[in-house]
């Protein structure tokens, strides 16, 4: 039901242009577009903190109130800030509720702590994190939840792997896009006790032998007592 979807409330911009659009964000609001459907394109400021609740409750679908009405839309596209992350510039898609529409939506790794290869001490990563799905607009997930407490050291998990909400299809290549994978553990060298007793002495300061001399413990190199060994 169209009540019980969010709703992020829009006004009309007449702003236009960069400079336009930098007043805009300097005063706490983030310009926008909405076009698609049997609507004209047109173009909205929002506030920056109600448009960040709102993308944060994670919807895929939501609804706006344009002079055409209220409507359901989707967001098409975002232009956030490299470094600190706030939205720069919003584009959202009318959609009809009753027509395919193809969508990212994020990927979520639970269970990794259980997963054998994390106990013994390799490194979960998660190689992808959001896939594209088509489906109705109220079939789309808000996200989709993957549980990787099986995986051991050196595996990977396919999406193939990944359990399809239903109403759902991917749009990925199933076999070839990897979700997550745990690596094996590094483990540094240690030298071993006779590689450190040919390089150190008694005393623990290394020894060097002399240009042209052995060391003084290699066989052969003492000189022999005649008559046997001293009483």
């Amino acid at each position: 039901m169209a009540d019980k979807r969010t709703l992020l409330d829009i006004e009309a911009r007449e702003e236009r242009g960069s400079r336009a659009n930098r007043r805009l964000r300097r005063a706490g609001l983030v310009p926008g577009v909405v076009y698609g459907g049997n609507g004209d394109c047109e173009s909205f400021k929002v506030d920056a903190r109600h448009l960040r609740a709102v993308l944060t409750e994670g919807h895929a679908l939501f609804d706006v109130e344009t002079s055409s009405g209220r409507q359901p839309v989707v967001v098409k596209d975002q232009d956030r800030d490299e470094v600190r992350g706030f939205v720069r510039h919003i584009d959202l898609l009318r959609v009809r509720l009753d027509q395919k529409i193809q969508s990212p939506v994020v990927i979520e790794l639970v269970g990794g702590d259980d997963a054998p290869g994390v106990k013994e001490g390799g490194v979960l990563s998660q190689v992808v994190r959001e896939v594209t799905v088509e489906a109705l607009p109220t079939d789309i997930p808000d996200g989709i939840t993957v549980d990787v407490s099986s995986l051991g050291v050196a595996e990977t998990m396919t999406l193939a792997q990944v359990a399809v909400p239903p109403g759902v299809e991917f749009m990925d290549d199933v076999e070839e896009t990897v979700v997550a994978t745990i690596t094996a553990p590094t483990r540094e060298e240690e030298p071993g006790i006779e590689e450190e007793a040919a390089l150190v002495g008694e005393d623990g300061e290394p020894i060097e032998a002399e240009e042209g001399e052995a060391p003084a413990d290699a066989g052969g190199g003492g000189e022999s007592s005649e008559g046997g060994s001293e009483e």
